[in-house]
């Protein structure tokens, strides 16, 4: 049995991943600040950061296999220079010492968030899309950037490493409030939906974690692969979220220099204001603006991944959101009514 370490095994994608490998008859070591939800006993965790160089010396023996996926999500935190230091010297920092380990192979998860096009094309873009990081929307995006780049450079130097770009992973989210997780649970909450609409490639996360393996297993090294699934625009979803949740609403479509005008109030009141992550950030309406239709078909050629239908996990991920509000409404009636002395006494 092979031994992999799974940098961000936790996080939303991580977890997915994790089940598949042990599904494979894989060893499995998860390196994240916080201990997987769903620990299995096949499963050893350290707890840690990718940051801390001898403790992944350590959490490297025997290993050899590495999934890097160990990130700081989303547009927004309190301290910019976060997302540098974890998406790109993170990822310098784990390479660094898998070579010095001699790991055999080493997947570096990176985003489809640094794909597009400056100039939009009538065609799906592909993995051969070239960008500059001059070119990227935001800090995010270019401490991805950097972060891919730096597995680009190790690959060129010799050592194997594949890339991996998830596109927007659904499903059941276990308490993981990714982005697309976010997004869902804002539009359920509002009856007046007012959007910036674009267009997104989904995906299952189960889908992503088997995906994953097969660049691990088939992919060429320092070649990059998409792993998405259906290309929707924003419109689209939130009419099929409607009939998913049974829940109308009011759609307003907007400009996006309206949208990224309302997103510099938000990101700026959470800055200096509440410190808590804005609705919308001025980056993400820039990533909106850009974004085009994905193809999967390299990752389909190459690697034999056959993603499912979008269906079954957008299903899925409405009723989890459904189902966590339904707990929140049930926890502040109990309360309202043990404050108001309205509790069964039996």
């Amino acid at each position: 049995m092979r031994q992999a370490l799974v940098t961000g095994g936790s996080g939303f994608i991580g977890q997915h991943l994790v089940t598949t490998l042990l599904a494979h008859d894989r060893r499995v070591r998860v390196l994240d600040l916080r201990p997987p939800r769903c620990a299995a006993t096949a499963v050893q965790y350290v707890r840690g950061s990718v940051l801390d160089p001898e403790l992944l010396q350590a959490a490297l023996g025997d290993v050899e296999e590495v999934y890097h996926l160990a990130g700081l999500p989303g547009m927004w935190t309190q301290h910019k220079n976060d997302f540098h230091a974890v998406n790109a010297q993170g990822t310098a920092t784990v390479i660094a010492a898998a070579r010095k380990r001699g790991v055999s192979r080493l997947l570096h998860c990176s985003t489809e968030s640094i794909l597009f096009q400056p100039s939009c094309t009538a065609s799906a873009l592909a993995e051969d899309v070239s960008v500059t990081l001059d070119q990227m929307p935001g800090p995010y995006t270019r401490s991805k950037m950097l972060g891919e780049q730096h597995a680009l450079q190790a690959a060129a130097s010799g050592f194997p490493v594949v890339i991996a770009n998830p596109t927007m992973p659904i499903g059941p989210h276990n308490g993981n409030l990714t982005p697309p997780t976010l997004m869902l649970q804002y539009f359920l909450s509002r009856r007046v939906q007012i959007y910036l609409d674009f267009i997104m490639n989904l995906v299952d996360v189960r889908d992503v974690g088997a995906g994953l393996m097969l660049v691990m297993e088939r992919g060429q090294t320092g070649q990059r692969y998409i792993l998405g699934g259906e290309n929707i625009s924003l419109k689209k979803l939130l009419a099929i979220v409607g009939v998913i949740s049974g829940r109308k609403a009011l759609r307003i479509p907007i400009p996006a220099v309206m949208a990224q005008t309302t997103a510099a109030v938000l990101e700026f009141i959470a800055d200096h204001v509440t410190h808590k992550a804005p609705a919308g950030t001025i980056e993400g309406v820039r990533i909106a603006s850009r974004s085009q239709a994905l193809s999967i078909e390299k990752a389909r050629r190459e690697l034999g991944y056959a993603p499912r239908p979008i269906g079954g996990a957008l299903e899925e991920a409405i009723q989890s959101v459904l189902n966590k509000s339904q707990e929140s409404t049930n926890r502040n009636m109990m309360n309202i009514r043990a404050y108001s002395g309205l509790a069964d006494e039996s």
